[in-house]
């Protein structure tokens, strides 16, 4: 979902990372707290004390999202749920799970942690606002904190909306979980109700756009955007554990691949394998032992003048923990496996012999066919 962190660092046992996107989102917060909040909030201050509220206001956002997902995290984590980390970018921050809350009951938990965090923050920094006014220190520290009061209260109520996959939809599925015993109906009335909250910001962000609201309007649309795919997504993740979590990959696998002889050259392999049967990756085999693999990708390393005279022997890659798995792994952990290390075809072995290949392309065909019977 995310590309090479821009930072990252580690808070109580959780790598905290920034993605690229989110850099975007700083300098956004920052020039919108220069030229527009804090100039209504604290009128007539010197334009460079404006860019620095500006900084300290972000700062300030950015400390809030991550302790809005710290929450979520800690609990997680009381609740037995794997935490990969959380990642900040454009559109917030997100603890990444690796699993599924075990029960109703903990995903509500988890879920209500983060709002009451952001909560907590508003009263925090409200009350700081309130002492500083009593104290009259400076027009500008008060400004910022009563920024940083707002914000977090709008974080708090904007995440509560029962909208999959915000917090409160989250919430929202938790319950009907629990109501009804139905994770997969519970996710599908979630995400739905998430994708209608999604239309009605892309709707307010046009309506804003029209009325001149260009920035504003662009970012109700993003969002908007963003939670449709994001709800869709976390129910096909729901429906893909349902249908393959404990199957074997020999139940999905293709039973006769084509495979090629560790001798022929690099040109053989293109023009009698990749260019004839339209596949990116071949397994190696030599007297019926799996010795390796060879892809498009190994080919384009090797100049052409050269292809006439080196093998595929040369350029193969041998069978690792990567690229190989044994017929009776879960598929649910081969699909684990493609997303980490971004293949889409894994080869199947029994010991050291080929029986099969995997693909995304035939798991995801299944997995489409599958849903629209049900």
């Amino acid at each position: 979902m995310f590309g090479q962190p821009i930072f990252k660092f580690d808070l109580l046992g959780f790598e905290v990372k920034a993605d690229a996107s989110w850099l975007l989102l700083a300098m956004l917060i920052t020039w919108s707290l220069t030229r527009g909040v804090f100039p209504a909030l604290a009128p007539d201050l010197a334009p460079s004390l404006y860019w620095w509220m500006g900084v300290a206001g972000a700062i300030g956002l950015f400390m809030s999202i991550v302790f809005h997902e710290l929450s979520h995290s800690l609990i997680a984590r009381r609740e037995g749920i794997k935490i990969k980390g959380i990642t900040l970018f454009i559109f917030g921050g997100v603890a990444e799970m690796e699993s599924e809350p075990p029960s109703a009951g903990a995903e509500f938990r988890m879920a209500i942690a983060g709002p009451i965090a952001s909560a907590f923050l508003s009263l925090v920094f409200y009350a700081v606002f309130r002492f500083s006014e009593l104290a009259q220190w400076p027009n500008s520290f008060q400004a910022v904190v009563h920024y940083l009061s707002w914000i977090n209260g709008i974080l708090a109520v904007f995440n509560m909306v029962p909208a999959f996959p915000l917090d409160g939809g989250r919430a929202f599925r938790a319950a009907l979980w629990a109501w009804k015993g139905d994770l997969r109906q519970a996710t599908k009335k979630a995400a739905n109700l998430g994708a209608f909250f999604a239309v009605f910001l892309m709707i307010l962000g046009v309506v804003s756009l029209f009325s001149g609201n260009i920035i504003g309007g662009l970012w109700w649309l993003l969002i908007g955007l963003f939670l449709k795919n994001a709800a869709g997504a976390s129910y096909l993740q729901v429906m893909t554990k349902r249908y393959i979590e404990g199957e074997p990959v020999s139940h999905f696998m293709t039973t006769t691949p084509v495979s090629v002889t560790p001798d022929i050259t690099i040109k053989e392999l293109v023009e009698d394998y990749i260019y004839h049967h339209h596949h990116e990756f071949f397994p190696v085999v030599e007297s019926d032992h799996l010795i390796g693999c060879v892809s498009t990708r190994d080919v384009k390393a090797v100049p052409r003048p050269e292809w006439e005279r080196r093998i595929v022997r040369e350029i193969m890659a041998s069978p690792t923990n990567e690229n190989t798995i044994d017929s009776n792994t879960d598929t649910l952990a081969a699909l684990k496996l493609m997303n980490t290390t971004g293949k889409s075809r894994l080869m199947v072995a029994e010991g050291n012999r080929l029986v099969g290949i995997m693909t995304l392309k035939d798991l995801l065909k299944f997995l489409t066919l599958k849903m629209e019977l049900e």
